[in-house]
């Protein structure tokens, strides 16, 4: 659920790197002699674009409207068709509204249509990438990119899509590669962004914080710097910091009084602190700003650990009636703590079907066959959770029980400190059972396990040394004698004659 938070932003920044690609510049009209006009919304998005920095949501509307309007006038221009594409794409992604993606599908596919990709469209190409990666669709959103960075290995913007789409297909390899691959061509706050999350997958805490204080500090327009200080707040609460994460959070939307992904932020940090109306009332901001499957779910969550059920069950009836992009792994989770286990195992293998092969479909399907009874079959899918390099006090927690069903009393012990040691309160509903389930698996017992302990009869024989070992000691003495360097005829007439 955290992750998903994350990664949200992150693909933000990703469809923000199209945006740049397909950007025209616009320059400012000299009027007679006197100094430029300042550039109006539009023209700050598109110069945000060309730099790689997150245009505010006010700018990217008044973009689209420009190109709109140019675009009745001037319908063969593939450039603008591409450029609207991938405007919409990033609307719809920061504003969690899925109706902007067919909006964008045929901006791009219109692109492509005036100037084909044969012909070189690689700005459509790379706006079809993002518009997959927005909906979830990795292999899509991989093969445009790859397209796109065989036609142009230089083109940086390609980078992001590509990594969005490796990290959601599990091939974490690859995703560090084309890492690798951006940081080599650009540089800025879109990079840094991307290594924080590159470092926090690995689980390089310190490195993910660093890279995202760069962003930080890098950042173009209040927009860009709001998202990375939401990265920031994020990494804190990872990490079981919510003091830390609350001023982040708070940082970030004195710069953008409605930053989805900060209101949430502040509500998980406000729960974690026991400040759980205030927490409530965040919810309900961020939901009314942001609706992602992600936050519905938490919210429902909390609202059931304070026993108050009657809204939790209408927060996962929205969730389960609602219309979302990306929201399998969501949907699994619901099912499988809220609902129907099996149902939640058949969604899920059908995304590790598809080819998504990430940490979160790998957890969220160990936990689905866990909850249907199966956990020596769910123990495969936790242990790739968890040993990819992600530090998640989920996964741990889920691994943890999943160890216990199989009475595998040290390592459920370990992973189970293990969640509440990364994020004590990771969770409203679940990190309470945790410390139930650790406490159930108690201490470790004083004595060695049974397979490793001798008889009474071993011990007194190692005692009193058995027959094997007595040739062993002789062999050994008989060595040790013979190892003594001999004497010369000299030396021995000499010792005889001091006998004498």
């Amino acid at each position: 659920m955290k992750t998903q938070n994350v990664s949200r932003t992150v693909l933000a920044a990703g469809v923000g790197a199209v945006l740049a690609a397909t950007a025209l510049v616009y320059l400012p009209e000299l009027v007679g002699q006197g100094p430029p006009r300042p550039p109006g919304p539009a023209e700050r998005a598109t110069i945000a674009a060309h730099a790689g920095a997150q245009a505010a949501l006010p700018d990217l509307a008044a973009l689209i409207t420009d190109r709109e309007k140019w675009l009745r006038a001037h319908p063969d221009d593939e450039a603008s068709w591409a450029e609207l594409g991938a405007a919409y794409t990033e609307r719809g992604t920061r504003l969690g509204d899925v109706r902007d993606y067919p909006r964008a599908e045929r901006a791009l596919r219109r692109s492509l249509a005036e100037k084909p990709a044969a012909r070189g469209n690689l700005d459509a190409q790379l706006g079809l990438g993002a518009l997959a990666g927005a909906r979830g669709d990795w292999k899509t959103a991989r093969e445009w990119g790859e397209r796109v960075r065989k036609a142009d290995p230089r083109r940086w913007s390609a980078y992001p899509v590509l990594m969005d789409a490796y990290n959601g297909l599990g091939d974490y390899k690859a995703a560090q590669k084309a890492m690798e691959g951006l940081e080599g061509l650009h540089a800025g706050a879109v990079v840094r962004t991307r290594a924080a999350q590159t470092y926090r997958d690995r689980g390089w805490r310190e490195d993910a914080d660093a890279a995202a204080l760069a962003a930080a500090a890098l950042a173009e327009t209040g927009a860009e710097k709001a998202a990375a200080l939401a990265r920031l707040g994020d990494l804190a609460w990872e990490r079981g910091e919510p003091e830390e994460a609350l001023t982040r959070y708070g940082t970030a939307l004195r710069l953008v009084r409605d930053h989805g992904p900060s209101l949430a932020g502040r509500a998980r940090a406000l729960t974690a602190l026991g400040r759980t109306d205030e927490a409530l009332r965040e919810w309900r901001a961020a939901l009314g700003r942001l609706p992602l499957p992600e936050y519905v779910l938490e919210a429902g969550e909390l609202y059931e650990s304070l026993g108050r059920d009657g809204e939790a069950r209408a927060q996962y009836a929205r969730l389960r009636t609602g219309t979302w992009v990306r929201g399998e792994v969501t949907l699994a989770l619901l099912d499988a703590d809220h609902g129907d286990p099996a149902a939640a195992v058949t969604r899920m293998r059908a995304e590790w079907a598809r080819g998504h092969r990430s940490v979160r479909v790998a957890d969220a399907l160990g936990w689905a066959l866990f909850r249907t009874g199966r956990p020596q079959e769910a123990l495969e899918f936790a242990k790739r959770a968890t040993e990819e390099g992600l530090r998640s006090a989920l996964f741990a927690y889920h691994r943890g029980e999943i160890e216990r069903a199989l009475e595998q009393s040290g390592p459920a012990r370990r992973h189970l400190a293990e969640a509440l040691r990364i994020n004590p309160e990771f969770s409203p509903l679940l990190a309470p059972k945790a410390v139930k389930a650790l406490a159930a698996v108690g201490e470790p017992p004083d004595e060695l396990p049974k397979e490793l302990r001798r008889e009474p009869e071993e011990r007194s024989t190692a005692a009193a040394g058995s027959p094997g070992r007595q040739r062993k000691a002789a062999g050994a003495s008989g060595a040790a004698e013979s190892s003594k360097p001999s004497e010369s005829p000299g030396q021995a007439e000499q010792a005889d004659s001091s006998k004498s």
